[in-house]
């Protein structure tokens, strides 16, 4: 047996024969994980089968098959998992992912932190953006089986409350109508059924230095990701710099980051009135002040900002940020911070296309918070080895193949009983796993049909300070 062989059984393979190379690399990118995840992490009951790293081992496996079935990957992790450790319970699906259930949140407090601190010390020349650490946040929908179990838990409050009512008898429709009538009545009905349609709404912090995700709720389609964003804030390092766009302005969203100790650069439109001298702090042309009447007459202290214009060659961005000394972040470097946030569009992209999680699977509600936890670990995970394995070999984040990588771990799952080939090892695969380098044609001028005209965001409302907010201000300075 080969010293790698003979490692992985050290950590809880089979020992009774002698391993695969491809297992050898599966367990051992299991055992980079669960190197830290004590057995009774979890489960604090003696007579309990499981163990956290077999569980834990059980569930990732599980979302990174490609199996067209939730079951059918779960019978085949099973089978994996029972020839790389000692002791799996052999339960059916229903059992197992009622056990992971009522385990996924221990379990996300267990591995996230081991994650963020993995990121940390492995990618630590990645870590930081323009002398930040850059997250940006932002929120998507995934859409969900039509049961009703998931239409009571993920549809808009609006569609949940008409449910709960009685069904309205509909008038007879006259037979004069035309069919354009009808068509136009017909279309607007199916318009609003697919609105009122089941879908997860899933907000995720983003970490733009390496790609990865840091954090992320989940909620009904109608969540606020703004209220999603004061969960995850607590988490987040210091000296973060938090980078949004237009949805997430407000006095109390801007504060709670500030309070924190946070910074942030968010993109403002029409919807946003900031003031301009209004004398608390050492001004320059750029300096303005978010201090809504609400906020004044509750004597809360105005929000110093600094205001920055940039244009794309299309359009301009009004950018407010919290940093206000322009030696700590210029103005490009805050153009080069928000044009950063736009890799949180990729990664939804990778989520949902390459990954496969445009529509999860499960028709339970609760199943689907624990299949979508499941899938964000695993594609976190997945990406943070080879993330690691490329670091050690010079490849930057931003040259890795999300696709690529998804192949390897395929490949390897598919073939896992057998030795690789010649150049088809899983690190070889990983460090392989980068983008081609040719110059991509521009595609803008395509006439792609589901592309959407967005309206321009116009320029937020600017005044100067009035006499009254003056005086104000300057009580509350002194104070």
């Amino acid at each position: 047996m080969s010293q790698r062989k003979r490692k992985a059984a050290d950590v809880g393979a089979a020992t009774s024969r002698a391993l695969s190379e491809n297992e050898v690399a599966l367990s051992g990118a299991l055992e980079w994980l669960l190197a830290e995840v004590k057995n009774d992490a979890i489960f604090r009951r003696q007579e309990c089968r499981w163990t956290t790293p077999v569980l834990i081992a059980v569930a990732i496996l599980w979302v990174w098959l490609d199996e067209p079935t939730l079951a059918g990957r779960y019978e085949r992790s099973l089978k994996i998992a029972r020839r790389l450790f000692r002791a799996v319970p052999k339960i059916t699906y229903q059992a197992f992912i009622k056990q992971l259930g009522r385990h996924t949140t221990a379990a996300l407090e267990l591995i996230k932190p081991l994650l963020r601190g993995r990121l940390q010390r492995s990618l630590a020349a990645h870590l930081e953006v323009a002398g930040f650490v850059l997250f940006g946040v932002d929120g998507s929908r995934c859409a969900l089986p039509r049961t009703e179990s998931n239409e009571a838990r993920f549809s808009p409050a609006s569609s949940r409350r008409k449910r709960g009512g009685k069904k309205s008898r509909g008038r007879k429709k006259s037979r004069s109508r035309s069919r354009s009538a009808a068509a136009r009545s017909q279309s607007a009905k199916a318009k609003a059924k697919k609105a009122d349609s089941p879908q997860l709404w899933l907000t995720t912090m983003w970490h733009a230095g390496t790609g990865l995700p840091w954090d992320w709720c989940l909620g009904p389609s109608d969540s606020s990701e703004r209220a999603h964003m004061m969960e995850m804030l607590g988490d987040l390092p210091a000296h973060a710099l938090v980078v949004a766009d237009a949805g997430f302005v407000g006095y109390e969203y801007w504060k709670a980051i500030l309070d924190g100790g946070r910074h942030f650069v968010i993109r403002v439109g029409g919807n946003v009135k900031l003031l301009k001298r209004l004398g608390v702090a050492r001004e320059s042309e750029q300096t303005v002040y978010l201090w809504p009447d609400k906020n004044a007459k509750k004597n809360d202290p105005p929000l110093v900002l600094r205001l920055i214009v940039v244009h794309d060659g299309k359009q301009a961005w009004y950018l407010v940020t919290s940093v206000l000394a322009k030696s700590a972040l210029s103005d490009r470097q805050i153009a080069q911070v928000y044009s950063a946030r736009w890799g949180i569009e990729l990664f939804y992209r990778n989520l949902k296309q390459t990954f496969g999680c445009r529509k999860f699977r499960s028709h339970a509600a609760d199943n689907v918070e624990t299949e979508a936890h499941w899938s964000l670990l695993g594609l976190w995970i997945m990406l943070l080895h080879a993330h690691i394995v490329q670091h050690r070999h010079h490849i930057p984040p931003q040259r890795m193949s999300v696709a690529n990588v998804l192949h390897a771990y395929h490949t390897i799952l598919r073939e896992y009983k057998s030795d690789p080939d010649l150049g088809e090892s899983l690190h070889e695969l990983l460090i392989a796993a980068v983008t081609d380098e040719y110059t991509r044609a521009n595609k803008r001028s395509r006439n792609h049909p589901r592309k959407k005209a967005h309206e321009s965001t116009r320029s937020p409302v600017v005044v100067k300070a009035t006499t009254p907010q003056l005086k104000q201000a300057q009580q509350l300075h002194a104070a």
